[in-house]
């Protein structure tokens, strides 16, 4: 049986309601469909789902989306809305009226409409059903997750060149006789993902002692002999799916210390890559981690390796499964981050991050770029 369907047989709803727009994972992933303004979905037992947008964009949502349709005027909002003048209340009428009155609805929905539902209904909150149906992903779904991963790989391959091929002057990175900042970096990575029809924020591009912070964004030059993390999360505008990445490089030879990091990360990230299958918990995956940081002689508290091993990736860039301390079994079709890291105030950081699927006897890496600290 279809997971909705049978959460909502578990608690006798008519039907599942969700209330979203513009980036919402689950709204993407329940209807196919992106609108700015948010819009109901709701989807009764045994029935495909049903989307109530506005007029203006019923021809497009019946293009784009994989539910069934239905204006607003449909639905019976304009007659409501003359007798009931609070928004809430009057959406909530609309809904009531065309999912049931006993109704299963998202954790996320809006307080104002759940407390308006809440008199027009009965009203039963999920507990995150779509985050779980949205964590195993169809083979499309890895398909698209790949294709995000191979721009990914470009793109990285780009920002890495520009460190390769810089010169050194007085202490500084520089290239075509400018500073190489992180902010140079940055633009011509992005500048290319657009190209590709991507888009990325926040991508770190961090340098010396900013890298023992896990997730400061990096700015100003870039410096030789000192390791620079480049952590990047490019979402696919049309399909909204995200590839996860990230790398540490140096422009030579760094200190002994990074050197020794950096060689106990690739090990320990082929640790978390071998135990990394179907049926073990990701919280086993990532104690086999820390229990060789361990015995290199590196902890697990405020520093060392301070975050989870990894976690799940789709139509957001977290999402479940956990691969940490937290996590449950992991299953086929899952897509996973392996990304070990130590951090050292004062000293620097170095993460090295791949992406994959869960297969039944292994990892399948989607990540095919090489990992060298030297450049």
């Amino acid at each position: 049986m279809d997971p909705l369907d049978a959460a909502m047989k578990k608690c006798r709803a008519d039907a599942f309601v969700h209330y979203a727009g513009g980036e919402d994972a689950d709204m993407r992933y329940l209807s196919r469909f992106v609108m700015h303004d948010s819009f109901v979905f709701f989807k009764k037992h045994r029935q495909p789902g049903t989307i109530i947008v506005p007029l203006m964009e019923a021809e497009r949502a019946s293009r784009e989306s994989i539910a069934a349709v239905m204006t607003r005027t449909q639905a019976g909002l304009p007659g409501i809305a003359k007798k009931e003048k609070n928004p809430w209340k009057a959406a909530a009428q609309m809904i009531a009226g065309q999912a049931g009155k006993t109704l299963l609805i998202s954790p996320t929905l809006p307080a104002a409409l759940l407390r308006a539902l809440e008199e027009s209904a009965r009203v039963i909150v999920d507990e995150g059903t779509i985050e779980q149906m949205r964590a195993k992903k169809t083979p499309e779904e890895i398909r698209l997750i790949q294709t995000v991963q191979k721009k990914t790989e470009r793109v990285m391959a780009l920002g890495i060149s520009l460190i390769r091929n810089a010169t050194t002057k007085k202490g500084i990175l520089y290239h075509d006789g400018t500073p190489l900042t992180s902010e140079l970096v940055r633009t011509a990575m992005h500048k290319q993902l657009m190209d590709d029809g991507c888009r990325a924020v926040e991508t770190i591009i961090s340098c010396g002692e900013d890298t023992a912070f896990p997730h400061i964004i990096g700015s100003g030059p870039l410096r030789p002999n000192e390791p620079i993390v480049i952590d990047m999360f490019p979402r696919d505008e049309a399909t909204g799916y995200y590839a996860d990445m990230t790398r540490t490089v140096s422009k030579g030879k760094p200190d002994r210390q990074i050197i020794d990091m950096y060689a106990a990360v690739k090990e320990a990230q082929q640790i978390g890559i071998s135990k990394i299958k179907a049926g073990v918990p990701g919280a086993d995956a990532h104690t086999a981690v820390v229990d060789y940081f361990k015995s290199r002689g590196y902890e697990s508290d405020t520093r060392g390796f301070i975050h989870n091993l990894g976690h799940g990736v789709g139509l957001q860039v977290h999402e479940l499964p956990t691969v940490g301390p937290a996590g449950a079994a992991l299953e086929t079709g899952f897509v996973v981050t392996v990304e070990p890291g130590l951090y050292y105030p004062g000293i620097g950081g170095v993460r090295l991050e791949d992406m994959g699927a869960v297969r039944a006897r292994k990892f399948a890496d989607f990540t095919k770029f090489e990992e060298n600290l030297i450049v």
